[in-house]
């Protein structure tokens, strides 16, 4: 049975679904590791090096992490399985390490929480609010960028939260954690998404909401 790995704290509805839909659920949680409203964020302490179902998934030891950023964010890196996407001045070594070798390329940005700021579609496909990934993928020809509007996701503990980490790419479908329609770029992004041959899943019931990646 194929894994997903999600936050302790997320959704009952969330839950419910992958459950129904046949996936066995890991749930991440942790505490004194890093800050408090991160704590059990998948993309904090564990990277999936591309879209594949049967992709590697790296874990960070406690000794990788810390409690304040750079050092909460060295496993955050945003991977299509073709593209290594991360502050690479703060990957941990042994992750940076297993990217070269698995081939893939390195693309250098200045925000250390590239997965939490990444909605990962396809290889080559991407959806964010930031500039500065904008701007670095935008070197790399093959690589399409949805730009879209930042804020509102919430996070608690935080004025907003990351519309990468409010969602997921689990099989053939793009998972959002929340209510997807209560985005200015709703319609850009569900367009986004089917043109690249996925769906989307999204949950009205509630405020989207940044849970550390659906992986």
């Amino acid at each position: 049975m194929n894994k997903i790995y999600i936050a302790k704290d997320a959704n009952i509805r969330l839950k419910e679904y992958l459950n129904d839909t046949g996936y066995c659920l890991e749930f991440v949680a942790s505490e004194g590791i890093v800050d408090k409203a991160i704590s059990n964020h998948p993309d904090v302490f564990l990277c999936k090096m591309g879209i594949e179902q049967n992709a590697p998934i790296f874990f960070a030891a406690k000794e990788d992490l810390g409690k304040d950023y750079p050092a909460e964010a060295a496993f955050n890196a945003a991977c299509t399985g073709k593209y290594f996407i991360h502050n690479l001045n703060i990957t941990n070594e042994k992750l940076l390490f297993a990217a070269k070798e698995m081939g893939m390329i390195l693309v250098d940005v200045r925000q250390g929480y590239t997965k939490c700021s990444v909605v990962i579609v396809d290889e080559t496909s991407l959806i964010t609010y930031d500039e500065g990934i904008i701007k670095a993928c935008s070197k790399f020809p093959d690589i399409s960028v949805l730009r879209v509007a930042p804020g509102f996701v919430r996070l608690d503990g935080y004025d907003t939260g990351f519309i990468g980490g409010a969602s997921g790419r689990v099989g053939k479908e793009i998972i959002f954690h929340g209510d997807l329609f209560g985005h200015p770029d709703f319609s850009a992004i569900v367009d986004f998404i089917e043109k690249r041959g996925l769906t989307c899943k999204w949950f009205p019931q509630f405020k989207l909401t940044d849970i550390g990646s659906i992986l």
